[in-house]
Order: structure tokens, then sequence, then C-alpha cells
């Protein structure tokens, strides 16, 4: 069963740019995008490649490897080659701690 797991501080997280966390071990990024929290996996479906490394554009982190583009609200796929969109996980605040239900 899911549960909310402590990920990171918020006040840890930068606005414009994805934070990599492990937690169970996965990889997990964290974004914090005007004024919401967003989770999806880090690993890019198309060919494993790590979307840290990616840059985002409001709300579309884009592969590094490939050029996937990811809309971080919904996990769904913007512009291929991925033809699967990547999980995203539920986020919360409490307090200074950012939760993330895995």
């Amino acid at each position: 069963m899911a549960e909310f797991v402590k990920a990171i501080q918020a006040s840890a997280l930068t606005p414009g740019q994805g934070t990599l966390v492990e937690l169970n071990g996965t990889r997990i990024l964290i974004f914090s995008e005007d004024g919401a929290l967003y989770a999806i996996d880090e690993v890019c479906p198309h060919d494993q490649g790590p979307l840290s490394e990616g840059e985002l554009d409001g709300k579309v982190i884009t592969c590094p490897w490939h050029d996937a583009m990811f809309d971080i609200q919904t996990g769904a796929v913007v512009d291929g080659p991925a033809d699967e969109g990547v999980r995203c996980y539920e986020v919360k605040l409490d307090g200074e701690d950012v939760l993330v239900k895995i």
C-alpha cells in the first residue's frame, strides 16, 4: 500500500529545476513551479535517459538524450520519441517537509 514518505525540505527546492531524490530505491524528480509541487520518475521511458539532467521549460521537462518531452503535471508525453509517459507521484507539503506518496 502506498504511503507518504518525507523526501526533502521545501527550502531545498529551486524553482525552474528538478531536484533528484531516491525514495525506496526509486529515483524521483521533485519540482516547485508556480507555487505547486510535482513529482515524476527521473528515468525517461524511451531509452532510460536521466531526466534530472534535462532542461525544464515551464512545466515541460526535456530528456537530454533524445529530446523526449514530458509534462511534469501529468507525466504525459508532450513530444516524442517516447511513446509512453513517466509516472507521476502525489506530493504534499507538511510544514517544511515535502512528502511523496510511493
